[in-house]
């Protein structure tokens, strides 16, 4: 009976001094506190490797070093031109000094979460829906650097910040679909528009030379009587100047 109970009071000891014995993987830190304080020798957060507490009296929050992706829900956001959108995004974070995740913010994963949700409807709350549309990159580089500051206390280091995807309303994509047919049915017309004052000085220029030198108007006639000679049509209509019935015309003595 002795020897039974020298057994379970050395069993009852291994395992209240295993109890106190943690390993930590390369991307994990451990924030120990002993009695409630964090030690001047463990500040900053130990790790990696095996990590010894004294049971009872040490107690160890672990930290993940590795970039978090968050996904922000759905936010409805008014734009200043008064269009309601829904408006998700994508965050890339990570704790760069265990200590102040932990001391500084209870739940710093919920915090940031927050802390991105409200940075998004009031910065897009900002602009108008074409610059929501068109300018992607300078937003993310708007909502990345703000969240950032405010994640900064807590040992918090925001990388990226990426709007997904905005959910319009139905009427709204009509009415950019008729802007989008719109637009295209005009630089159709500017460009009809402009091939049509091309052609007019080139027929302007060509006139010009023709009028100068009337061999040329010899030269286009013999050119179109053989286009129209490779043509298989029975009826050919020649033009005759207008210089050829000029000495009939003249009048004769005094008679017309």
């Amino acid at each position: 009976m002795t020897l039974f109970n020298s057994l379970i009071v050395v069993l009852l000891v291994l395992v209240f001094l295993s109890s106190g014995v943690r390993i930590l993987r390369e991307y994990e830190r451990g924030v120990i506190f002993r009695l409630g304080r964090i030690s001047r020798a463990l500040i900053g957060g130990t790790g990696p490797g095996l990590i010894v507490l004294i049971p009872v009296v040490d107690k160890m929050v672990k930290v993940s070093l590795r970039t978090i992706t968050m996904d922000v829900p759905s936010q409805d956001v008014i734009t200043r031109d008064n269009v309601t959108v829904k408006v998700n995004a994508i965050i890339y974070f990570r704790v760069i000094d265990p200590q102040r995740a932990i001391l500084q913010v209870e739940d710093y994963l919920f915090a940031t979460s927050q802390i991105a949700q409200t940075t998004l409807r009031s910065v897009l709350g900002q602009g108008q829906l074409d610059d929501l549309l068109a300018k992607r990159e300078e937003i993310n580089a708007g909502l990345q650097r703000i969240i950032d500051q405010q994640t900064e206390p807590w040992g918090v280091k925001v990388s990226a910040v990426e709007v997904k995807n905005v959910d319009l309303p139905q009427e709204m994509i009509r009415a950019i679909a008729r802007q989008a047919e719109a637009e295209r049915e005009r630089r159709a017309k500017i460009i009809h528009a402009e091939g049509e004052f091309q052609a007019a000085q080139k027929l302007s220029e060509a006139a010009d030379i023709i009028s100068r030198n009337p061999t040329t108007l010899q030269l286009r006639f013999l050119q179109t009587l053989k286009e129209l000679s490779s043509e298989k049509t029975s009826t050919i209509v020649f033009p005759m100047p207008i210089d050829l019935l000029t000495p009939f015309l003249q009048p004769r003595g005094g008679a017309r």
